[in-house]
């Protein structure tokens, strides 16, 4: 009786250890930290000490100058934690797993491809809300800080929490992914912008 006992309480306990671990792995949470680190990083040694026509520069009537990117990057990084905290809201739900539409990679791949060019939703247009360039990349900086410090400290189940976006499913983990990823777009963005011939030097 006893054996029997202690064996119910051990499958228990397994049980319920298993049921507990739905906050990501530490290796997921290193990867998105690095991975957010690196490209503001990147992005701010990019930009540093550009004057004023240079961050004005546009490449031709339709394109975005750099000051444009970098505010469209600072809109992103505010509206894109917003969507990821929303889709935390309400209970997890596993048995959508099945219907994510790509991997970590394929959509970290994604989002920072060049090739395809698509026009983003009017909420996360350059509309010069920031006071000035040094201001936009300021509000970046910080939010980025902010966001930082949601993914070390989070024990929110990511990865049972979904998102739709216009190519799929995906779940909030890789909502941070993706947010990091669009840095990156937008940072190789500001580097074509920089290597055009008309580019004041």
């Amino acid at each position: 009786m006893m054996k029997k006992t202690i064996l119910t309480l051990a499958i228990l306990l397994t049980v319920s250890v298993a049921l507990s671990q739905t906050t990501i792995s530490n290796t997921e949470r290193k990867k998105a930290l690095t991975h957010l680190k690196a490209t503001q990083s990147e992005l701010v040694s990019l930009v540093n000490g550009l004057e004023e026509n240079q961050v004005n520069f546009k490449m031709d009537e339709n394109s975005w100058s750099i000051a444009e990117c970098l505010e469209h990057i600072a809109i992103s990084e505010k509206n894109l934690i917003g969507m990821i905290q929303g889709g935390l809201e309400g209970e997890s739900d596993p048995s959508k797993r099945s219907e994510v539409a790509m991997s970590d990679d394929q959509i970290l791949g994604l989002i920072t491809s060049r090739e395809q060019k698509v026009k983003t939703r009017k909420e996360f247009e350059p509309t010069n809300s920031f006071d000035g360039f040094d201001g936009t990349l300021k509000a970046f900086k910080d939010r980025r800080k902010s966001n930082m410090k949601f993914v070390k400290s989070t024990d929110a189940d990511l990865r049972n929490h979904f998102l739709q976006f216009p190519f799929g499913l995906i779940d909030t983990y890789q909502g941070i992914l993706f947010m990091s990823g669009h840095t990156e777009r937008h940072t190789n963005q500001i580097k074509e912008i920089m290597a055009s011939a008309n580019y004041p030097k």
